[in-house]
């Protein structure tokens, strides 16, 4: 009698019923484990850079058309943070998107170059490897921040992440990746590559991609559009405000590096794939041999205040010679081909 029922319904809410085991709202629901493992991917989640691709996945299938990643290295912590424009996620499924088997791809899975998407097992996955992963701020329509602590030995990656693959050109106008490490920036160039023509990728660390989220915010509100979560940081006129704003979307920014993102003095973001090409094109333009690393120096926050408090203590001696403003800050802007440090002069009276 319970099958004949079971069937009955089936009949009557068409194949969906047999494929969930419950339902959420908002297009969301918990899968049966017979749909999840129909769907099963090529592999799960081994290292960092795997976590990273299936965060990226998940912006994409949200229909994101702007994603931005920050990375960061403390001791044997790892953080992620993905930032994107997509279709968000409501509150009450904050937490239950790390259940296992909970999707909103119901009947739109994605059979990519990394396997089936859409099986509620990634989200999963990554929380089951990961020391902390949670979504930081998200709302239908806003976009979603999402960050994902990693204890590096609980889980690998690869020891060398400052350095970016480089492209070659193939026939057609086509881009492939050439040699290099496999690390989180090759994963990220991976996707790109694959995604380029609809959605835009940033890479770069938690205050260049508060510069970048503030300078996109402002775009999108010049042009009467949602700035969604960058207008939160395109509405920051001050350092503590902006260290607010990146740590309620999931970014560790100090008081000085927003200072310096207020100004502008952070490495200014561009697409990344826009950044390798540029690269590529230009080694091909001078016939230069490939670098090792194509990156700019990034130095880190407490390096960066240790760097400006000496800066400080060797100014006060050259002020007190020649009458100067001794309680001057220095403006310091790092460049891919220099450290420029320009105090204001002003003499005592």
């Amino acid at each position: 009698m319970a099958d004949d029922l079971k069937a009955f319904v089936g009949d009557v809410m068409g194949a969906s019923f047999s494929r969930v085991e419950s339902d959420y709202g908002d297009g969301f629901v918990r899968l049966r484990v017979s749909e999840a493992q129909r769907r099963q991917a090529k592999q799960d989640i081994r290292c960092v850079e795997d976590a990273l691709i299936e965060l990226l996945r998940n912006a994409r299938d949200a229909h994101a058309r702007t994603i931005f990643v920050a990375t960061a290295r403390s001791g044997a912590l790892r953080t992620v943070t993905v930032i994107d424009d997509g279709d968000g996620i409501p509150h009450h499924m904050h937490e239950r998107v790390f259940e296992p088997r909970v999707t909103s791809k119901l009947d739109t899975p994605v059979d990519d170059e990394w396997g089936v998407h859409g099986r509620g097992m990634a989200l999963y996955s990554i929380a089951q490897n990961a020391h902390e992963a949670s979504v930081i701020a998200s709302s239908p329509g806003q976009g979603t921040a999402m960050r994902v602590v990693f204890r590096i030995g609980d889980i690998a990656e690869r020891k060398d992440q400052s350095t970016l693959p480089r492209l070659i050109a193939g026939e057609n106008a086509t881009w492939t990746l050439g040699a290099g490490p496999h690390n989180m920036a090759r994963a990220a160039a991976a996707f790109s590559l694959s995604t380029h023509e609809t959605c835009r990728l940033y890479w770069g660390s938690p205050a260049e991609v508060a510069q970048a989220l503030r300078a996109h915010g402002a775009r999108l509100i010049e042009r009467g559009l949602s700035a969604g979560l960058a207008g939160r940081f395109a509405m920051c006129t001050d350092a503590d405000s902006l260290v607010d704003v990146a740590a309620a979307t999931g970014l560790s920014v100090s008081r000085r590096s927003a200072y310096r993102a207020l100004k502008g003095e952070c490495a200014v973001l561009r697409p990344l794939f826009d950044e390798l090409t540029d690269a590529a094109r230009a080694r091909r333009a001078n016939h230069a041999p490939e670098p090792c690393d194509m990156r700019g120096l990034k130095i880190a926050a407490d390096d960066m205040d240790a760097f400006v408090s000496a800066l400080n203590q060797a100014w006060e001696g050259l002020a007190a010679s020649y009458y100067l403003e001794s309680s001057v800050e220095p403006s310091v802007r790092v460049t891919r081909d220099g450290i420029h440090v320009v105090f204001p002069v002003a003499k005592r009276l």
